[in-house]
């Protein structure tokens, strides 16, 4: 009789058991499952390589020291083409069919948002996306954690520093028709406001626009020398090039959105000078730093390909990842994760980033950046992070 009674016990206890292992997706004896949605084929397919060797790097790294905690690393990556109906679909595959512990670094505002739904309904974290939307901590939501200081603050900051070092007069605004253009507009009429200055000239164009002579026009006929850019690369170079064609040459100011060594490998002279927020820095093979040069080095010689900023990225986010599953100890869950999470600070690393606190309540790590400018061809950091 109390032999059977053990054996019951026993068995109850090995559902239990096995219960709790499986309410933990992704987790296995050996084995932490991890993804990520990347564009690998549409217009920022670029970045998207970029981010998803970064990962890969580092994934490598940590795999070879053992893994975490015992459990070496798994990353799936789905291409969604930067089609925010495609990241719900990939979301989809990876949560449902290739059971993800969490999400890393998947690239977009508006791709993230769309597969949150898919992602929260089975408890999956959605860890350090590339985006500097608000909606990537706000709402609050137990499954969010965001690095990226949002392109509001960013410009808010940046701008109002910028014009009274340059003693502008008249500060102006090209934007993208959208709600990444019209956060930096918000953000540069924000920090403009507390210096006692308003936008003499805004001006706005529809996302893929390729003719900017008109905005360009407006501005230079508004006297302005000093303009904010609420633009990605092309619209960047674009902007700049039909400027410096009608002899207009204030100082332009853009956001992270379109800090990448893209945009002086392809504008050239045209993009000499202007300024960027930034937070972690290009990666040269040639760089000041020498960490950062042997880092880049060795980026090369296993990709076969010079780095940029989103292999930074995405080696950063696996990094964050891999500090907070080790912390979380040996028997990780998405609840032994958070409580990891939520005490995490984060010092500052070799890129530059600052340093990142977390918190039950604070789930964007920082909403600091500092300024770069392109000078002789290459970004260079002029500025530390504004507060």
């Amino acid at each position: 009789m109390r032999l059977k009674l053990a054996l019951a016990a026993l068995a109850g206890s090995a559902v239990i058991s096995g219960t709790a292992l499986a309410q933990t997706q992704g987790v296995t004896k050996d084995q932490i499952i991890l993804g990520s949605i990347q564009d690998l084929s549409g217009p920022v397919a670029g970045f998207g390589k970029q981010t998803k060797l970064g990962l890969q790097m580092r994934l490598d790294e940590v795999n070879e020291q053992g893994g975490v905690n015992g459990r070496k690393l798994v990353l799936k990556v789905e291409d969604a083409g930067y089609d925010p109906m495609r990241a719900v679909l990939a979301a989809q595959k990876l949560v449902n069919q290739e059971k993800i512990f969490a999400m890393l670094g998947h690239i977009g505002t508006a791709h993230n948002v769309a597969s949150f739904p898919v992602l929260f309904e089975k408890n999956v974290i959605n860890f350090f996306p590339l985006s500097a939307g608000r909606e990537m901590y706000e709402p609050p939501n137990k499954l969010k954690y965001s690095f990226a200081s949002t392109y509001y603050d960013q410009i808010r900051q940046a701008a109002p520093r910028l014009v009274k070092e340059k003693n502008a007069k008249q500060v102006c605004a090209v934007y993208q028709d959208d709600d990444y253009g019209l956060e930096i507009l918000h953000g540069a009429e924000a920090g403009l406001k507390t210096i006692g200055v308003e936008l003499a000239e805004k001006t706005s164009f529809k996302r893929a626009a390729t003719d900017f002579s008109s905005q360009t026009a407006r501005m230079k006929a508004a006297g302005c020398d000093f303009v904010v850019l609420g633009t990605l690369i092309r619209e960047t170079i674009g902007v700049m090039s039909e400027a410096r064609k009608t002899g207009f040459n204030p100082v332009f100011l853009m956001s992270s959105g379109a800090y990448s060594d893209v945009i002086h490998k392809l504008g050239g002279q045209a993009v000499e000078g202007l300024y960027a927020t930034m937070t972690v820095q290009q990666p040269y093979l040639d760089d000041d730093s020498a960490e950062i040069r042997a880092w880049a080095n060795k980026y090369k010689a296993k990709f076969h390909e010079d780095p940029a900023v989103h292999s930074v990225y995405g080696y950063i986010v696996m990094d964050a990842f891999v500090k907070a599953a080790q912390k979380a100890g040996p028997d990780l869950t998405t609840e032994s994760f958070i409580q990891a999470m939520d005490s995490m600070t984060f010092p500052p690393d070799i890129f530059g980033m600052p340093v990142m606190t977390f918190s039950a309540t604070k789930r964007l790590g920082n909403d600091t950046s500092r300024i770069s400018q392109i000078q002789n061809g290459r970004w260079k950091v002029v500025s530390d992070y504004m507060k």
